[in-house]
């Protein structure tokens, strides 16, 4: 069994997502030109906002917990979309791997989108063959995503691979999203396994196991599996990761 994963940083970088909660775009207030309150926030600038929040309503950041912080970042809005998530992880692995930044690599749709390629880089812009191309199964490897094109677009972002006889045989997968059984506060980065059951076949044919659910003995519990069956699913890899 051989096991391969992203770089460091891009590993550093995912767990620093892992108390933001899933930016769900239900209102816009004046602040709404910020990254941060478009799920586009960097771990550095989603921290800026919350300490000037705190001060704005007078909290004492000391006595954030996990949980309580959570509420604070989804009552005032804060919060990172799947999008924005892979662009921040794929960033630190690319210029890790001495390809320069996802900002100057990424093919944007207009001149002005380029000022602010965080903000403009969505799960289109990502699977757009100017960006990445698409890759088989087998060929998978660390690095790649996983795009869902539906009615709500979706990215994944592969950051481990196990396999046998240089075959992949396990997905490690994160992003952030939210489930239906999330709650108002449970959303977020999720992590999740696609065990390859026959490489065969298309990747939303293997075993997905994301929060304990299998897609083997319960689909229907396992959201991610179905938005990956009903989306125009595809594995890519950034063009200059080749």
């Amino acid at each position: 069994m051989n096991t391969k994963v992203m770089s460091q940083s891009a590993l550093d970088m995912i767990e620093q997502y892992k108390n933001v909660p899933y930016f769900n775009n239900k209102t816009q207030g004046k602040r709404a030109s910020l990254k941060v309150n478009v799920g586009k926030g960097s771990p550095k600038e989603i921290f800026d906002e919350i300490k000037e929040l705190a001060i704005i309503n007078k909290v004492d950041t000391k006595v954030f917990n996990d949980e309580n912080l959570r509420r604070f970042m989804v009552v005032n809005d804060i919060g990172i979309d799947c999008s924005g998530f892979a662009f921040y992880v794929l960033n630190e692995e690319s210029i890790n791997r001495g390809k320069g930044s996802l900002s100057r690599k990424i093919h944007l749709n207009s001149f002005l989108s380029k000022f602010n390629p965080e903000k403009n880089t969505d799960v289109k812009i990502f699977a757009d063959d100017r960006n990445s191309h698409i890759v088989s199964l087998k060929e998978i490897q660390v690095g790649d995503i996983i795009t869902m094109i539906a009615e709500r677009n979706h990215i994944l972002v592969v950051y481990q691979i196990e396999y046998q006889n240089f075959i992949p045989t396990t997905i490690h997968y994160a992003h952030a999203i939210s489930w239906p059984t999330d709650g108002e506060f449970g959303h977020g980065l999720h992590k999740g396994i696609i065990e390859i059951t026959n490489p065969e076949k298309d990747i939303f044919e293997q075993r997905w196991i994301e929060l304990g659910k299998d897609s083997l003995i319960n689909p229907e519990k396992n959201y991610t599996f179905i938005r990956a069956k009903k989306s125009k699913t595809e594995i890519r890899r950034l063009n200059w990761f080749d």
